[in-house]
């Protein structure tokens, strides 16, 4: 019986250390820190993201874009403002510039969603 009471206050003792560990050395929920320290500290960074962009004029020009989270949100998105207004939409993974949550510039646009 003192054998397995042994065992247990090792396993345990080990379970302890392994939480502290991780507690302090920021290994549980890191990315998630890091989006909202981006966010709330202003830094651009460039990447893949999806847009949703309105285009107006004839020829049609890009007139604004905005960051979505993912596809279909993007294309659920498009349909409400196609019924509500006469412009040009579209949803694509672009290049882009982002800073705050924000799109800045779209440097190259690489697939159109549909």
């Amino acid at each position: 019986m003192s054998k397995i009471k042994i065992i247990f206050f090792l396993i345990l003792g080990f379970v302890a250390y392994k939480g502290y560990e991780a507690f302090t050395e920021f290994e549980i929920g890191v990315s998630d820190r890091v989006a909202v320290l981006e966010k709330s500290a202003d830094f651009e960074r460039q990447g893949e993201v999806i847009a949703l962009m309105m285009y107006l004029g004839d020829p049609p020009e890009l007139n604004e874009h905005l960051l979505v989270k993912n596809e279909s949100k993007c294309l659920d998105m498009k349909q409400i403002a196609e019924e509500t207004s006469f412009a040009y939409y579209e949803c694509a993974v672009v290049d882009a510039n982002i800073r705050g949550g924000k799109i800045i510039s779209i440097n190259e646009e690489l697939k159109v969603l549909e």
